[in-house]
């Protein structure tokens, strides 16, 4: 099984950036489907950023121009770079992966956005 551990989430005030990480167990080029969901409190968990094996990437319109996501294959992990953050984007972030039928999910890290 895939572990998927995220890092990098914290407290951060309106217009600064944050990097978010995920170390993947297993080598992430085999997925073919990796993304960032956010889940705030009373609200469904949403995508924010996907990038697949082809190297194809989305971003949800909230987030487009202020959000990257990226990967170092070397290192298993799959990054969620975040500028001119607002505080609308505090939430909970949540790593996925996913290959074929297979779907893994890391344990989340909070990002909260405030003076």
């Amino acid at each position: 099984q895939v572990q998927l551990v995220e890092s990098g989430g914290g407290l951060v005030q309106p217009g600064g950036s944050l990097r978010l990480s995920c170390a993947a167990s297993g080598s992430i080029s085999t997925m073919g489907f990796m993304g960032w969901y956010r889940q705030a409190p009373g609200n469904q968990r949403e995508l924010v950023a996907s990038i697949t094996n082809s190297g194809t990437t989305y971003y949800t319109d909230a987030v487009k121009g202020r959000v990257t996501i990226f990967t170092d294959n070397a290192k298993n992990t799959v990054y969620l770079q975040m500028n001119i953050l607002k505080p609308e984007v505090t939430a909970v972030y949540y790593c996925h992966a996913a290959l074929a039928a297979l779907r893994f999910w890391g344990q989340g890290t909070h990002v909260t956005v405030s003076a």
